[in-house]
């Protein structure tokens, strides 16, 4: 058993799959370090790499990305994945990404999302751990996306693509071999050059 998530095989399928990150030389900041994913890019020589976290020990630099200690322009490529629906202001912490990321640089800033819903739901007067459990199904998140997370990244500076893995065809096979959740989409941004 390999011990990653759904969601890391998924990230390390496109990465390995549909980028040049394990070849180019690439400066990358990683956001909340999945361990798996983590090793991954150590372990690659030609990418430049740092980690960051506000809480954990485990990262290389301590970092909250509502307020970006780097320079305009800092890395090629970003990764955050499920860190932004932990953060209230979620909108400085997207411009802030966009600011140090490179003109013509990358990312994939992945959070949950609910189909079902139609706009984003956030209720900031849930601040008790129980009670956000209840709410966001997670005591720690302040929100729940829906699929105007697309806009709410637009409107931060990035410009959106979905990637939906089930229209891949490397990706996609009878068995579902990978365990990847059938409608997870990456959300993958860019900015302008």
């Amino acid at each position: 058993m390999c011990k990653s998530t759904d969601r890391e095989r998924l990230l390390y399928l496109y990465l390995s799959k549909r980028t040049d990150i394990f070849e180019d030389r690439v400066k990358l900041l990683h956001v909340a370090p999945e361990p798996g994913l983590s090793a991954c890019f150590k372990s690659s020589s030609n990418i430049d790499y740092l980690t960051a976290d506000i809480s954990s020990g485990a990262v290389m630099v301590k970092m909250d990305i509502t307020d970006i200690n780097y320079p305009d322009g800092s890395f090629d490529i970003i990764i955050c994945n499920h860190v932004l629906e932990r953060i209230i202001d979620d909108s400085k912490a997207m411009r802030e990404l966009c600011r140090v990321l490179k003109p013509g640089g990358w990312g994939i800033l992945q959070v949950p999302v609910s189909l079902s819903l139609e706009q984003t739901f956030e209720d900031f007067s849930v601040t008790e751990p129980a009670a956000r459990e209840e709410v966001f199904e997670q005591s720690d998140h302040v929100r729940i996306y829906a699929m105007d997370y697309v806009e709410r990244l637009t409107r931060s500076g990035f410009t959106v693509r979905l990637f939906n893995w089930w229209e891949d065809s490397e990706l996609v096979n009878s068995d579902n071999h990978y365990g990847l959740l059938q409608d997870e989409s990456l959300f993958l941004v860019s900015k302008p050059v």
